[in-house]
């Protein structure tokens, strides 16, 4: 009776010991070929929050992934309502962005995308809050990380003054294509509208002509399809290169049939 005793407690703790191994380790995240921007805790709520991005910040429309985590178990939380503030300090006065706060409280991959468009650089001043209830253990705080934005060349955002609307301010961002190829090429750019100096609303129903051209050659392309309405300011249309080297790609921007601006354009460079 004592070697059976001994021997059943010998197989428990064996088989304790393969159950422990076996348990499921921390949940993880899809961070493949994003880069870390931030990572903080909330002010209140138990919660970890990293801040991934494609690359580094520049004044364009920007993509972000924000990954939540509990602070105690460091396991990922899938289910949150996430909410963005990015603001810009500029000693005398401050403005916010646009921006796109994640479209649905269920992560994707275990992360929460989302977009801000920085319409101006600073190496100092930018800040972006993330406000977080996760659904989980019904934690609830935020947490502000500061930002360095660079200037990208080239230029990937032009802040203009609309015709129909000399007191506000036009916000034009590039999207696509971020690795252009000989061809038709997907093309998308953003308009955002300054309200107040904390409102940028995406515009809507407006129409976009593009009239792509290669200055040191010419000469234009054919078979360009004009952005249209896709919804949150978003255009997408499709832009044709037919040749390597330097292109411009003119806009004409148009509400119903009122010129809003005709001098804004993007440069792409194929190599």
């Amino acid at each position: 009776m004592k070697f059976l005793i001994v021997g059943t407690a010998l197989v428990s703790t064996l088989f304790a010991g393969c159950k422990k191994e076996e348990d499921p380790t921390p949940s993880t995240s899809n961070t493949d070929g994003l880069v870390m921007i931030a990572s903080g805790y909330t002010d209140e709520g138990g919660i970890k929050v990293n801040l991934y991005s494609t690359d580094s910040l520049y004044s364009r429309y920007t993509n972000f992934f924000v990954e939540v985590r509990d602070s105690a178990s460091n396991t990922v939380i899938e289910d949150a309502h996430i909410e963005l503030m990015p603001m810009m300090d500029m000693t005398t006065m401050m403005h916010s962005a646009p921006f796109e706060n994640p479209s649905s409280t269920d992560a994707v991959n275990g992360l929460f995308p989302c977009a801000v468009v920085f319409q101006m650089p600073g190496d100092m001043g930018w800040t972006l809050n993330i406000h977080v209830h996760e659904h989980v253990n019904g934690g609830e705080g935020e947490v502000t990380f500061p930002l360095m934005v660079k200037n990208p060349d080239p230029t990937r955002t032009r802040v203009v003054t609309p015709l129909n609307d000399p007191m506000s301010r036009l916000i034009i961002s590039y999207v696509q294509p971020m690795d252009p190829k000989v061809g038709i090429n997907d093309f998308e750019i953003t308009l955002h509208s300054r309200e107040t100096m904390m409102s940028f609303p995406g515009i809507e129903n407006y129409t976009v002509e593009i009239e792509p051209e290669m200055p040191s050659m010419g000469h234009g392309s054919p078979n360009n399809v004009n952005p249209t309405d896709a919804g949150n300011g978003h255009y997408n249309g499709k832009v044709n290169f037919t040749m390597t080297g330097l292109w411009r790609i003119n806009l004409n921007i148009m509400d119903g049939s009122t010129v809003v601006d005709s001098t804004a354009y993007f440069e792409v460079t194929l190599q």
